[in-house]
């Protein structure tokens, strides 16, 4: 209709819809993001971990069975051993998930979880894995291009979020040794390629207090945060997505990826902090923007002011990256 000859979905709604990338695919446009296949293996959480596991890739301990009721929730979550994480398989953003320390707390987890799946997805397939406690949420940055060349462009610790939504990520993480990189960047990279994976791709992990890591899933598109490696990596991922999708090679191997500096990004929510953060909605009748002119403070926003915040949307209006070069560090 519009003579489009290529379509980037950003990172909202449509960037995850395998049916969306197959209806371009089977009209000649090109999806500059992963193929169809990709995304709804690692769009779907048991089937992602499955994957995971073949790839040899450290994965939660849990059941991937599908559970059908509350009662064989009880039992699976027993057998695996309190506390448990009760999580919907289509899930995403923080939804459709629910810690479990007892059988009562497990009975609710199913109803609440598999309740609030069904509503946000669709889809209110449910399965139970460990609750890993004391964890820190760091993700690997990939990046993969149709001839099977597949780098990591480090990690960006996440950790910090109110109801399982990040709030502030940085990069480098500051608990990642350049040992403990190198195992979970070999292993996002391993997932990538047992998917066939191309483009920019995260995959995230929890990493215990012990500094042993877990998969938790993969999210096939740009991440809200990507402008934390872009710093400190000095690669425009948004420009090798387009690239990699027109069909060029990547332009650099594994070695040439730097650490150079340390950047931080802080997310804006629309929210009323007298009601426990909740998403607030009305008119924005100021917004100013700080630091426009320092060369190392983003502002990536969608609002300006008399704009309306609208309750159809994710509370987030904008987000303030900040960065320091400290030189270049491997």
């Amino acid at each position: 209709m519009t003579g489009a000859q290529a379509v980037h979905p950003g990172f909202g709604f449509l960037s995850e819809r395998n049916d969306f990338a197959a209806e371009l695919e089977k009209n000649n446009v090109i999806f500059i993001g992963p193929r169809s296949y990709a995304i709804e293996v690692m769009g779907d959480k048991i089937m992602s971990k499955e994957t995971a596991q073949k790839a040899k890739v450290n994965v939660i301990p849990g059941d991937n069975r599908v559970i059908k009721d509350a009662d064989e929730c009880v039992s699976i979550a027993n057998t695996i051993g309190y506390p448990v994480m009760v999580k919907a398989s289509a899930g995403g953003g923080g939804k459709g998930m629910r810690i479990a320390y007892n059988d009562k707390e497990c009975r609710d987890a199913f109803r609440l979880a598999s309740n609030e799946a069904r509503s946000s997805f669709g889809d209110d397939r449910l399965f139970v894995e460990k609750f890993i406690e004391e964890p820190r949420h760091v993700e690997i940055q990939i990046l993969a291009d149709k001839y099977g060349n597949v780098v990591h462009l480090n990690e960006r610790e996440c950790s910090i979020q109110r109801r399982n939504q990040k709030v502030y990520e940085e990069a480098p993480s500051p608990v990642i040794t350049p040992e403990l990189r190198k195992k979970m960047g070999d292993q996002a990279c391993a997932l990538a390629k047992a998917v066939d994976y191309m483009t920019a791709g995260t995959c995230e992990f929890l990493v215990d207090k012990n500094r042993e890591f877990y998969f938790l899933e993969m999210n096939t598109r740009l991440q809200v945060e990507h402008p934390v490696t872009e710093y400190i990596t000095g690669i425009d991922l948004v420009e090798q997505m387009i690239n990699v999708a027109a069909g060029h090679e990547l332009p650099f191997k594994q070695s040439d990826i730097p650490i150079n500096g340390w950047a931080l990004e802080a997310r804006v929510y629309a929210e009323n902090p007298f009601k426990n953060f909740l998403p607030s909605i009305g008119t924005l009748t100021n917004y100013q923007e700080p630091f426009k002119n320092d060369s190392n403070v983003r502002i990536d926003s969608g609002i300006q002011e008399n704009a309306e915040i609208s309750v159809h949307y994710d509370p987030m209006i904008s987000k303030t990256i900040t960065m320091v070069k400290l030189g270049r560090k491997h």
